[in-house]
């Protein structure tokens, strides 16, 4: 029997459930939604149906309101798959709005397919499932997160050193079957995921016309995650028009393939960036992608910076979605000048994060976090997070925390 790693998700999850009539959790293919319903939801408690099951998507196509019209609580997994089963749910809770009434989940973002977002508006709760990150293959769901911690008091612990992220940690990622060894062969597993994506799960929420450009447009974003997103140059490489590249990139992010980080435009600094960075939502996804299986950290990868930071993005993004839901994820940057890779804010303050995939760090990698803090004196502190071990303070806002700290 295979071992069940915890989520952070569950307590929020389960807090939902007792407020909300419907619950969905969504994100990318293989991130482990199914497991963690059967698991942290199990038969007895919950009449369970997937529509991965033919049997059960065609009779919930054929007659959806008998379908959803279940005495006690119903988890339907993959339910993106029947649109049609929305609007039933919508009248049954409006006859009768009881918690936890439903729990679905689905490989599709809920909030932007047509239809559904208008029939569940103001009855349910949607959260995001992200790939495994570091403090859940650590075994350490359900701790409060460093990060929200240091927010509020600036403290360290007392511990001098922490685990420096290793080059296979990003090329695992963060999907279950590789990230915990369920695979031999990471490479044959992510090229059928690939072929999966394209050929099958693409197919159930839009049309493409031309699987062979949308493959070469993934391919794209790939090569360019970490970076500002730029439709018309990503058009133009790819040899589609704007409009096709558009639709093309909403669905990337409808079925969460990509993630989009919005700039932080809340001081005065000339010339802000306004326009989002994209990362690939799993670091090994993004490593299979752009054909790249082993490197190493002091070796002159053009890419080992971008996936670096894909890799640490994932996980303050899953960090943030499961366990700190008032924090909000941005970056900072001045056109042709400074850039700061995240901003964490939280009411009116906030913190600001520089990644180092190094293990030293020198006084010029510290230039963008002290223009930001000279300008933003709301800013709580300035943490240069390097792949080193040891915590040092550097001033009076401004820290150098290894990462893995900083993730734990």
């Amino acid at each position: 029997m295979t071992t069940y790693f915890e989520r952070d998700l569950a307590p929020m999850v389960l807090k939902a459930l007792k407020n909300m009539p419907v619950v969905a959790i969504t994100g990318l293919r293989q991130t482990g939604k199914t497991t963690f319903l059967q698991h942290q939801f199990p038969s007895e408690a919950r009449r369970f149906i997937s529509f991965d099951d033919f049997a059960q998507l065609s009779a919930a196509k054929s007659d959806p309101d008998r379908f959803v019209n279940s005495d006690g609580p119903l988890t339907i997994d993959e339910a993106h798959k029947c649109p049609e089963i929305f609007t039933s749910i919508k009248r049954i809770v409006d006859r009768k709005r009881k918690p936890g009434q439903f729990l679905l989940s689905g490989s599709a973002n809920f909030t932007l397919l047509r239809g559904i977002t208008e029939s569940l508006a103001g009855r349910s709760i949607y959260f995001q499932m992200y790939p495994f990150s570091r403090r859940e293959i650590d075994r350490r769901a359900g701790e409060r997160p460093f990060l929200e911690r240091f927010f509020e008091n600036r403290q360290t612990p007392r511990q001098k050193e922490f685990k420096s992220i290793e080059p296979d940690e990003i090329l695992k990622g963060g999907m279950p079957t590789v990230c915990l060894s369920d695979v031999e062969d990471r490479t044959f597993w992510f090229k059928g995921y690939e072929q999966t994506y394209l050929e099958r799960d693409i197919k159930e929420i839009s049309q493409i016309e031309n699987i062979v450009a949308y493959r070469n447009l993934l391919h794209l974003v790939c090569l360019r995650t970490g970076q500002i997103l730029n439709v018309s140059h990503l058009g133009r490489d790819a040899k589609l028009t704007s409009a096709t590249t558009s639709r093309y990139v909403s669905l990337l992010e409808t079925s969460f393939v990509i993630s989009k980080l919005n700039p932080y435009l809340r001081n005065k600094a000339s010339r802000l960036i306004k326009s989002p960075k994209v990362y690939i939502s799993d670091s090994g996804l993004a490593c299979f992608m752009v054909g790249i299986d082993k490197f190493r950290m002091d070796y002159q990868e053009p890419l080992l910076g971008a996936l670096f930071e894909t890799y640490v993005v994932q996980n303050l993004f899953a960090i943030i979605n499961a366990r700190w839901k008032e924090a909000q994820l941005y970056f900072w940057g001045i056109q042709g000048r400074n850039e700061v890779d995240f901003i964490l804010e939280v009411g009116r303050s906030c913190l600001a994060m520089e990644v180092k995939s190094s293990t030293r760090w020198e006084k010029k990698d510290l230039s963008g976090l002290e223009t930001f803090l000279a300008a933003t004196p709301h800013c709580v502190a300035g943490v240069l997070c390097y792949n080193g071990t040891e915590a040092v303070r550097l001033g009076e806002r401004l820290w150098a925390l290894p990462l893995g700290l900083v993730l734990s």
